[in-house]
């Protein structure tokens, strides 16, 4: 067991030998079997998503809850650790969790039929369905988060990590981008967490 979980590669392995596993014997203890048609690419394809975005919202809440905040109590000396070693591994998963998330999500959509009326809102029903005006809204959200993951807070992280050569004024104005578009994506998971959760139970 130890040979499994000292290792993160072998731990992951173990983890979705075990999610088949667990599949087959709930599939054969229902009766069910499995239907391997489209409604089950969809859930797969959700199941996608989920696991992305638990990756995706999972480290940026740890940006914003331990990491940022606990910066100013390392002393100087150790603080090279965490920006040479720490955060860009964190960075390299979260922004490809980001972009895995994006890719399940649209997918989803598409497969399931609502991605047009989900981006625009449910227009072409007068905005009158609420689950599309409610996972539309997440969706865009999401894409916002997303690209602001991409496009402003990765390129600025890059100058303030000093993987991108820079002065020290726009390294730290950099830094400080960073933090407040990750700030902004902190804020934006809360309703389109709602919006994504309340579109699949409430409507």
């Amino acid at each position: 067991m130890s040979s499994i979980l000292s290792n993160l590669r072998n731990t992951v392995i173990a983890g979705i030998v075990l999610t088949i596993v667990m599949a087959v014997v709930v599939s054969m203890a229902s009766g069910d079997g499995f239907a391997m048609g489209h409604a089950y690419g969809a859930f797969i394809m959700r199941w996608l998503h989920v696991l992305s975005g638990v990756m995706w919202i999972g480290l940026l809440y740890y940006f914003n809850f331990v990491q940022i905040p606990n910066m100013p109590n390392i002393p100087d000396e150790q603080k090279p650790a965490i920006g040479k070693v720490i955060a860009p591994a964190a960075l390299w998963w979260f922004r490809w969790a980001a972009m895995a998330t994006i890719v399940t999500g649209l997918l989803l959509a598409w497969m399931s039929g609502y991605l047009v009326d989900a981006l625009t809102l449910g227009a072409q029903n007068g905005f009158a369905v609420d689950k599309s005006l409610a996972i539309g809204i997440g969706m865009w959200m999401g894409i916002i988060m997303w690209f602001n993951v991409w496009f402003v807070i990765w390129p600025n992280q890059k100058k303030a990590l000093g993987m991108v050569e820079v002065d020290a004024a726009t390294k730290a104005a950099s830094a400080r981008t960073a933090m407040l578009f990750s700030r902004t994506n902190t804020l934006l998971s809360i309703p389109m967490l709602y919006a994504m959760i309340s579109a699949q139970n409430l409507y």
